[in-house]
């Protein structure tokens, strides 16, 4: 074989491979993706089914402590179905993996600032990730059904990881604006979903941190850290 047919060969079996990879990650995307539509509500819709639960994923905080735009609009969401007594209690579910950065904490007191009480607000410190997120809810929280908040193009992604860690979930969308990310997070979310699929399915992935159980029928008081302790509100 000649040199140059070498190389056609490599040209060749590249393209190969790549077509089929894309075929794969099109075909994951559509698995993770399906059903998830009949699931999702938006937030004054009468028919949202009632649940035990509201989720509340977590999104950027700016330095200052407050939440950014899209984590604003996913705890309107959680506030807005504990007024309409679509929930009982609000998990609160985001990255506290240093000192000096705390998402749940600042959602914490906009959750209180609205008046939601203490005994009704639980804290998840470790949800790094999405899949953090629902795995130490069912695990560590106990929580087997939810109404998770968070914008349109996370929801399926995140309906999926709750049905895979056995929580009965639907989905309330907190696009509340127009998001100046809103491209580039759909096009991160194709991706986001791939790897979704293969922590499920295939590389048998588990949270960062798991820790000892505090249910959600407990006291929220046991979810809580100093920082949330100290608060004021």
């Amino acid at each position: 074989m000649t040199t140059r047919q070498k190389i056609k060969g490599v040209v060749l079996a590249s393209f190969v491979l790549g077509a089929f990879g894309g075929v794969g990650a099109f075909g994951m995307n559509w698995y993770v993706q399906r059903g998830a539509p009949e699931r999702m509500f938006e937030v004054e819709d009468p028919t949202v089914p009632r649940r035990k639960v509201a989720i509340v994923l977590g999104a950027r905080v700016y330095e200052d402590g407050s939440p950014s735009p899209s984590l604003r609009d996913r705890l309107y969401v959680a506030w807005r179905l504990y007024e309409r007594e679509r929930v009982q209690k609000i998990l609160i579910t985001g990255d506290h993996g240093t000192r000096g950065y705390n998402e749940v904490e600042a959602m914490f007191r906009w959750l209180r600032e609205k008046g939601v009480p203490r005994e009704d607000l639980y804290v998840d410190h470790a949800g790094f990730r999405t899949f953090d997120s629902m795995q130490r809810a069912a695990k560590i929280f106990e929580v087997d059904e939810a109404i998770i908040c968070t914008q349109r193009f996370h929801l399926p992604r995140s309906l999926f990881l709750a049905r895979d860690a056995g929580i009965d979930a639907v989905g309330v969308i907190a696009d509340q604006r127009v998001y100046q990310a809103r491209k580039v997070n759909r096009a991160r979310e194709f991706g986001a979903r791939v790897n979704a699929f293969l922590d499920v399915y295939v590389m048998g992935t588990e949270p960062r941190h798991w820790g000892d159980k505090i249910p959600i029928d407990g006291p929220s008081s046991a979810s809580y850290d100093d920082s949330i302790f100290n608060s004021k509100i």
